[in-house]
C-alpha cells in the first residue's frame, strides 16, 4: 500500500505571535516551528497501516526551505521518503494554494491512500484535505477516528457532533483527514534520527501560475477588556437581572 501523509510546519504554540509591519502575517523569521499536531496523528496512522499491510509511507509538504525540519522529523519517526514542494511564498499559503502546489507531484506518484490532519494549528480552515481530494479526483472523508483496510476499499469511522459516529465504506484511492487523538504518537529514536539522514527528500518546483485565492487584509491581537456592572435592588431583583444579562447579553445560558 502506497500511503502519502501531508504535513505542515506551524509556529509552536508556546511562541507569542508578533505581527509584521504590514499586519498581514506574523514575523515568521522570529518564530519557532514544529509539526502541525493533527498531521502528526495522520503520520502515526499511516505508519501503523504500513506496519499492518506493508508498502511505504511518503511524507508530502509544501513550503520554504525551513519545512525540512519537520520533514526530517517525520522521516525519523519512520516515514520512508519525502516530497517537498519548495517555495518561500508557500510559508503563509492558504489551503487552496498549498493543495494546488502538491497536486502535480502527487498525481505522478499515484498513491493508494492520502492522509492529512483534520486542520492546521495556525490557520485552522480544515479545507486543505477536501480541496486536495477534489483536485486529485479521489473520494474523501473527514474527521476520521478509525481506518480499516479491506480488499480494494476502506471502512472508516467518522466523528460527528453530540457524541455520534458514522461508518463509511469507500473505494481506494481515497483521502482521509485524521482527527487528533486517533492513536498514541510515537517519538523519533536515536536510530530513527540517524536513519533519516540517509532517506530521500525529493525537492520539487511549484507548478507554474500558482496564485493565492485568499487575501489577508489585516490581522490584530485580541484585546482583553472587562466592565464591572453593579446590580441594584433587592436580592430577588438582582438575581433576576443577572439571569437576564447572562442569557441575553453574555449568551452563557
Amino acid at each position: 500500500m502506497k500511503i502519502a501523509v501531508c504535513i505542515k510546519q506551524v509556529p509552536t504554540r508556546e511562541w507569542q505571535p508578533r505581527l509584521n509591519d504590514t499586519r498581514t502575517w506574523i514575523r515568521d523569521q522570529e518564530a519557532s516551528y514544529e509539526m502541525n499536531e493533527p498531521d502528526a496523528y495522520a503520520l502515526e496512522e499511516g505508519l501503523r497501516l504500513r506496519e499492518k499491510h506493508g508498502g511505504e509511507v511518503v511524507v508530502c509538504s509544501a513550503g520554504p526551505a525551513r519545512v525540512q525540519q519537520v520533514i526530517r522529523e517525520a522521516l525519523a519517526r519512520g516515514a520512508d521518503r519525502a516530497l517537498h514542494v519548495e517555495d518561500e511564498a508557500l510559508g503563509a499559503a492558504d489551503a487552496f494554494t498549498a493543495a494546488q502546489a502538491l497536486v502535480p507531484v502527487m498525481k505522478e506518484e499515484g498513491f493508494d491512500l492520502i492522509l492529512t490532519g483534520l486542520q492546521s494549528d495556525d490557520q485552522g480552515h480544515a479545507q486543505f484535505g477536501p480541496v486536495l481530494a477534489e483536485k486529485l479526483g479521489v473520494p474523501h472523508s473527514t474527521i476520521i477516528m478509525e481506518v480499516v483496510v479491506q480488499s480494494g476499499s476502506l471502512k472508516v469511522k467518522r466523528e460527528l457532533e453530540g457524541g455520534w459516529f458514522q461508518y463509511v465504506t469507500m473505494p481506494t484511492p481515497a483521502l482521509l483527514t485524521i482527527q487528533s487523538g486517533i492513536n498514541q504518537l510515537r517519538y523519533a529514536t536515536l536510530k530513527g534520527i540517524m536513519a533519516a539522514k540517509k532517506k530521500e527528500i525529493k525537492k520539487v518546483a511549484p507548478p507554474a501560475g500558482l496564485a493565492s485565492r485568499l487575501k489577508v487584509v489585516a490581522l490584530y491581537a485580541p484585546q482583553k477588556s472587562k466592565q464591572t456592572v453593579m446590580l441594584g435592588g433587592g436580592a430577588a431583583e438582582a438575581a433576576h437581572e443577572l439571569v437576564r444579562r447572562l442569557r441575553e447579553e453574555a449568551r452563557a445560558l
